[in-house]
């Protein structure tokens, strides 16, 4: 038998669509690769809608969803329509929007913007609310009210947090309980898990409570908590506590699976200056960051132990007042909301993290620096001159303004003065850090390719520290008009803008005059 290879021998005899199958199965990086091998590949790219979805896609860092939807769509619609959504958020129309306006008897400590709704909890008046917020066709919607006194399950606790999930029809509940018959007056935590779209308990948690038993207290120290956080993504929710007694400040970070225990072993803890200068984030279903002084990235694969330390990234200075943002898409897997499935999610593994501090600093940073752990170990921290110039972007932010991140995109308020009737003024920025933004852009926009410089100052002292040089690549969209409004949030998501302002009413009884204060939500679709 001969081995001399025969001409037509090889990939490039095969029938065309086993050949596309096989490409389709491969990277957007090493289909790439192989449109540069041969004219030949180039010419089937070109003319292959399917592998061309599967660029854009990655390009665009989002992941395919199958649902019966999409299904029915061919793949060159899917195509246009994802290469048509993301230009359009370089031609935003900011003087066209809706407005809507929001309970007047509510105060909210707590807000956000997810699935088409606002969710509201006012702790001080024991209050909560669900509303939708100019709902699509075929939207499944939820509309709930908690008056007082039926948020949390037992009277005169002391209430720490209220968390929601759309995705999973979650709401938690966190609170303690003080049993003043000991001596020592300790507190007992518990977090309830119900259902956001009626009453009762969450049909895939393990129980109705989560437990959770203070730390013990002793005769020269008393654990007092001062602040919480609770946050949850998929089987996991954690509740970050800070502690106060003389001369040292404390945090506890308790993570549950909620949907097989109502019990966890899974705890870490550490020190700071302030209860407010630690916060964290969940990165997939896997992993969960802690953003304190440095950036500690753990493992919480296996519940049944403490978090695993997987990588340390130090942060240039410290800083105090951190938040960080990471709203993430959670594809849901209830009957109910799968016809409503989108055709795409972002990419856990490439979507950014924002990160605010008390210095007016927004750090905008690239997830896929948590996932790609090659040669980092876990007891050598890594230097912040290794990691953040190329997967970071600083931007100064006054007091004033507001931050929001959704995928791969950033929306910024920007304050810029003071009108000529005493209201601040803004400018909306959006920014677009996708590979492809640079192509979906058309010519619209500004490209940012530039490092950019950023004095950084010791909080303490106010002394100029060292410039901070951060490169990590994106699209400019300004908007062309000025905001006047007193504005308390901002939020982004896949189709929308949404700018809550703090409104006035006057009221006059008799003599005296009164400032009634509501939200009042704008709304600008892309």
């Amino acid at each position: 038998m001969s081995h001399e290879m025969k001409p037509n021998a090889g990939f490039s005899s095969l029938p065309r669509e086993l050949q596309l199958n096989i490409l389709s199965s491969l990277s957007c990086r090493d289909i790439l690769r192989c449109t540069s091998v041969s004219k030949a590949l180039r010419q089937m790219y070109m003319s292959s809608s399917e592998l061309q979805y599967i660029v854009e896609l990655s390009g665009q860092r989002l992941l395919h969803v199958s649902s019966t939807d999409s299904v029915s769509i061919p793949v060159s619609k899917r195509l246009q329509l994802l290469r048509d959504k993301a230009h359009a958020w370089f031609k935003v129309d900011p003087h066209s929007f809706e407005t809507v306006s929001l309970p007047k008897n509510m105060h909210s400590d707590e807000k956000f913007v997810a699935d088409g709704h606002i969710y509201l909890w006012d702790q001080e008046e024991d209050m909560a609310a669900i509303i939708p917020i100019l709902p699509k066709p075929l939207q499944k919607t939820v509309k709930r009210n908690w008056s007082p006194g039926t948020l949390f399950s037992v009277p005169d606790s002391g209430h720490l947090d209220v968390f929601m999930d759309p995705a999973q029809n979650l709401i938690a509940i966190a609170y303690s309980v003080t049993d003043a018959t000991l001596e020592s007056n300790d507190e007992t935590l518990y977090i309830d898990l119900g259902v956001l779209d009626r009453d009762g308990i969450h049909p895939q948690a393990a129980g109705r409570t989560l437990f959770l038993s203070m730390l013990p207290a002793s005769k020269d120290k008393r654990f007092v908590t001062e602040s919480a956080k609770l946050k949850g993504f998929g089987r996991h929710i954690a509740l970050r506590r800070s502690f106060a007694y003389p001369f040292e400040e404390m945090w506890q970070l308790h993570i549950w699976d909620w949907q097989h225990s109502a019990t966890s072993n899974s705890v870490l803890s550490g020190t700071n200056f302030l209860p407010s200068s630690i916060d964290f984030c969940f990165l997939g279903n896997n992993r969960l960051l802690v953003v304190a002084d440095h950036l500690m990235l753990y493992s919480i694969e296996d519940m049944s132990q403490t978090p695993q330390l997987l990588a340390c990234f130090l942060m240039p200075v410290l800083s105090l007042n951190i938040q960080c943002f990471l709203p993430m898409d959670h594809i849901d897997s209830s009957p109910q909301l799968q016809a409503q499935q989108a055709m795409y999610t972002s990419d856990p593994k490439n979507q950014l993290l924002c990160i605010t501090t008390g210095a007016s600093q927004t750090f905008v940073i690239s997830t896929r620096i948590f996932f790609n752990l090659k040669g980092i170990a876990a007891a050598t921290p890594v230097p912040w001159e290794c990691w953040g110039p190329s997967n970071t972007r600083i931007f100064e932010l006054s007091g004033e303004s507001r931050v929001h991140v959704s995928g791969n995109r950033v929306l910024q308020a920007l304050s810029v003065g003071t009108s000529a009737s005493g209201d601040a003024e803004y400018i909306l920025h959006i920014l677009d850090f996708s590979p492809l933004a640079v192509t979906n852009r058309r010519g619209l926009g500004r490209v940012v390719k530039e490092p950019s410089t950023i004095p950084e100052f010791d909080e303490w002292t106010g002394r100029p520290v060292k410039n901070l040089i951060t490169s990590l690549p994106y699209v400019e969209v300004i908007l062309d008009r000025k905001f006047e409004s007193e504005l308390a949030d901002v939020w982004v998501d896949k189709d929308r803008i949404y700018l809550l302002n703090t409104k006035f009413d006057h009221e006059v009884v008799g003599s005296a005059h009164y400032a009634i204060e509501y939200n009042e939500l704008e709304v600008t679709g892309v």
